[in-house]
């Protein structure tokens, strides 16, 4: 293994596992039910999947140098994690005997809601594809195959978000009997949902007004 590759995916191991919008969604997932935290695991490593897919195929550039293109991913993904911290905060006000609500509803979301969360949450993302644009490049050497080695670097991400996120959510089921507890779900529920706020609110501001 090359020493590029090596330390390519050192990289993308730590933008993989560095707290964002995913890994707070995952962890709300998995805090309503193991089930929902895995399959919203899927659902980021899907969203990762569609940008790395755009970044191998050139379209990312494409976003990138329409800045109108740009601008409505921004305030689309804005707005939805916006939305989903406003709920979040909304069950953590609820009262201390109300019945566990998760986005909004009494029960645990499912395997399909996790999953449409995680890959929402993910691909409408605005920093993905340039992130992913301005990154991949840079470990493909001199005289490589471009469209190969870029498969690999995308694969080896996608790979990394698969391992890491059903991890996250497995400890969190796992550690579900005391994060379930009334008072602590009521403290997971607003840190996490004061943390998506803060992300969405992040990117409308950053829309550029032209």
């Amino acid at each position: 293994m090359d020493a590029q590759l090596i330390a390519f995916i050192g990289i993308a191991a730590g933008m993989v596992a560095m707290p964002g919008a995913d890994f707070t969604v995952v962890v709300r997932s998995a805090l309503a039910s193991r089930r929902a935290g895995v399959a919203c695991a899927v659902g980021v490593a899907g969203g990762l999947l569609v940008h790395t897919a755009l970044a191998v195929a050139g379209l990312a550039a494409v976003l990138v140098a329409v800045p109108v293109l740009y601008r409505t991913l921004q305030i689309a993904g804005g707005v939805y994690v916006l939305w989903l911290g406003l709920r979040a905060v909304r069950s953590a006000l609820r009262p201390l005997g109300g019945p566990l609500a998760i986005d909004g509803a009494t029960a645990a979301p499912g395997v399909r809601r996790g999953l449409r969360q995680g890959f929402l949450t993910n691909v409408l993302n605005p920093k993905a594809p340039v992130l992913f644009l301005s990154l991949l490049p840079q470990f493909v050497p001199d005289g490589t195959a471009v469209l190969p080695r870029t498969l690999l670097l995308a694969t080896i991400v996608v790979v990394l978000a698969l391992i890491w996120f059903p991890v996250v959510a497995l400890l969190v089921d796992r550690l579900g009997r005391w994060l379930r507890r009334p008072r602590a779900t009521r403290a997971v529920e607003g840190v996490t949902g004061g943390a998506l706020t803060a992300l969405g609110a992040t990117l409308l501001v950053q829309a550029p007004a032209h």
